[in-house]
């Protein structure tokens, strides 16, 4: 079975920091992409940010300058540093893979189970 498993979500006052960390498990030789996305309550999944395996970056508007995606393709782990954190970050964060499964060296867009980010005023 493959599948991405995140942790370090929680509950934070405005301005402070968290990370999250997202790793793949399972018969998977790397992944091309990986990423997370948010969703707040009542609203659509959004692209939060996202890194290439040559460690290419792309963020959301809104967190340009806050946060940080980084990965270490040896352990197929990303993280995302979330610094100066606001109440509108609030969200479900879905970590995303576009993993090469072994042993056919296809690749399957994964998803993690979620992991919910409160920050408080």
């Amino acid at each position: 079975q493959v599948q991405l498993v995140e942790s370090g979500g929680g509950l934070v006052q405005a301005g402070g920091s968290l990370r999250l960390s997202c790793a793949a498990s399972g018969s998977i030789a790397g992944a091309n992409s990986m990423g997370w996305y948010r969703q707040a309550p009542g609203k659509q999944r959004d692209l939060v940010a996202t890194i290439t395996a040559g460690g290419s970056t792309n963020y959301a508007d809104s967190v340009k300058g806050r946060f940080t995606i980084s990965r270490d393709n040896a352990k197929i782990t990303t993280y995302l540093q979330m610094d100066s954190l606001k109440p509108e970050d609030t969200a479900v964060y879905y970590c995303n893979a576009k993993a090469i499964i072994r042993p056919s060296y296809n690749y399957l867009e994964l998803w993690g189970q979620g992991t919910l980010v409160t920050v408080s005023i």
